[in-house]
């Protein structure tokens, strides 16, 4: 009898456990951004007040990066890097955008972003619009955000903190984590945007 139940409480053991994994691929499948070309259509507004659409994707290389200005960390830290990556390409990324699309629009309006990203940097836009519009955008690349109460009774986002890089072609051709060494995402950049010039 103790040999069934040892057995039962193994197998049950068993099956949390291939469940939890099961979830885990999942959810990290999900929050990985796609790697195809970007197909969806989309209108939204820049902090300048000029339109954007999905051409936004082609033409130049760029870095995109999806937060909030409400956001404790990752976000100022991620355009803070941003700008000291543009400042530091110098001519050599000259052909670079650098795009920050709210995940929070209900809070992100066109003026807030512009006081937001202008404060980082002149070269990076900011990018916002309606919360159905700005789905479409977070969606089509798989990135996660969520909308998490917080204890003062207000809310923050839950949301993905890799940048990604998005070739003229408007594909994905890689991320940069949160966190990245300086001169390790400055080779990256380099190396899948610009074409491995050197410093």
């Amino acid at each position: 009898m103790r040999q069934k139940s040892l057995a039962i409480t193994g197998l049950a053991a068993s099956a949390v456990f291939v469940g939890a994994l099961v979830a885990l691929m999942v959810s990290l499948y999900l929050s990985e951004p796609r790697t195809g070309p970007f197909d969806r259509q989309f209108s939204l507004v820049d902090d300048r007040g000029n339109a954007v659409d999905q051409s936004i994707f082609r033409g130049h290389p760029a870095l995109v990066y999806f937060g909030y200005t409400h956001c404790p960390e990752a976000c100022p830290t991620t355009l803070y890097e941003v700008a000291d990556w543009l400042g530091t390409l110098g001519d050599q990324g000259r052909a670079l955008k650098a795009y920050f699309f709210s995940i929070d629009p209900e809070r992100d309006t066109q003026e807030v972003m512009h006081d937001y990203v202008t404060a980082f940097s002149s070269r990076i836009m900011g990018i916002t619009g309606t919360p159905e519009e700005m789905r479409k955008v977070s969606d089509g690349w798989f990135i996660h955000a969520a909308k998490l109460p917080s204890e003062d009774g207000n809310y923050h986002m839950s949301h993905t903190v890799s940048l990604l890089l998005i070739g003229a072609d408007g594909r994905l051709k890689g991320l940069i984590p949160y966190g990245t060494d300086r001169d390790e995402a400055l080779a990256k950049i380099r190396d899948v945007l610009l074409g491995g010039g050197g410093a």
